[in-house]
C-alpha cells in the first residue's frame, strides 16, 4: 500500500456542504476549531482513515455511513447534537469518556436520531440518553446498563449471551450510559437466535428495542 494523503478539515465553520469523505487512500482529520452545521459527511472509509480531534462540533449534520464502520472510538472526541446517523456502525463510542484520550472533554452527545442506522456493539458514554433516539428491533439498548446490571443478570439468558454480556455489564467504564447492540449479529457470535432474545428483552423497562 502506498502512502496515505492526509485530509486536514480544520479551524473553519462550515454549512450546509455535502462532505464527501471516500478516499481509502486519504486520511482525514476534523478538527480542531471545526464547526460543521447542516452538512451532510458520507463516510465510505474505514475508521482508521477517520479521525476528529478535540474541539470538533457536529450540529444538526446527517452522516452516511455507505461501508460498515467498526471500532471507531473517535466520536467521543467529538461534540454531536441534533445529528442523524444512517448506516452499519459496530464497536463505536460516543459522548463523553472522562480520561479516555487526550481531547475527551470536547466530548458529547445529544439529541441525535440513530434510528436508520444499525448499531452493534455500541457505547455511548456521559450523556443523557433521553434525548437519544436509538434503533428498533432488531437493535436493542440497554439503558444505564452498569445501574440494572443485578436486575438484568436475575434470569437466565440463551446461549453464551448471559455469561458474555450481561454478566461484563458492571464491568463497563462507569461513563457508560447505553449499550446497542443488533440482534441476529450478536446472537450468531452467542449460539442463539434474535427470536430467543426478543423473548427475555420485552420483559425489561430498561432495554429499548
Amino acid at each position: 500500500m502506498g502512502w496515505l494523503t492526509n485530509v486536514l478539515i480544520e479551524d473553519k465553520e462550515i454549512e450546509n456542504e455535502r462532505l464527501e469523505l471516500t478516499d481509502k487512500g486519504s486520511l482525514y482529520f476534523l478538527g480542531p476549531n471545526l464547526t460543521l452545521r447542516h452538512c451532510t459527511l458520507v463516510l465510505k472509509v474505514s475508521a482508521r482513515n477517520l479521525h476528529f480531534i478535540g474541539g470538533a462540533r457536529l450540529i444538526d449534520c446527517t452522516l452516511e455511513v455507505k461501508q460498515e464502520l467498526k471500532n471507531h472510538q473517535d466520536w467521543v472526541l467529538a461534540s454531536l447534537k441534533g445529528c442523524r446517523f444512517t448506516g452499519r456502525l459496530s464497536g463505536c463510542e460516543f459522548g463523553r469518556w472522562p480520561d479516555y484520550s487526550e481531547g475527551w472533554e470536547y466530548g458529547a452527545i445529544e439529541d441525535c436520531d440513530f434510528t436508520e442506522a444499525r448499531l452493534d456493539g455500541c457505547r455511548f458514554h456521559g450523556c443523557d440518553p433521553r434525548t437519544l433516539r436509538f434503533p428498533r428491533w432488531p437493535c436493542f439498548t440497554f439503558l444505564n446498563p452498569i445501574a440494572h446490571s443485578r436486575e438484568l443478570n436475575s434470569v437466565r439468558w440463551p446461549g453464551l449471551f448471559g455469561d458474555i454480556i450481561v454478566e461484563k455489564l458492571h464491568t463497563h467504564p462507569p461513563s457508560t450510559v447505553a449499550l446497542s447492540y443488533h440482534a441476529p449479529s450478536v446472537a450468531k457470535r452467542m449460539e442463539t437466535t434474535a427470536e430467543e432474545l426478543k423473548a427475555l428483552i420485552d420483559k425489561f423497562d430498561c432495554i429499548v428495542s
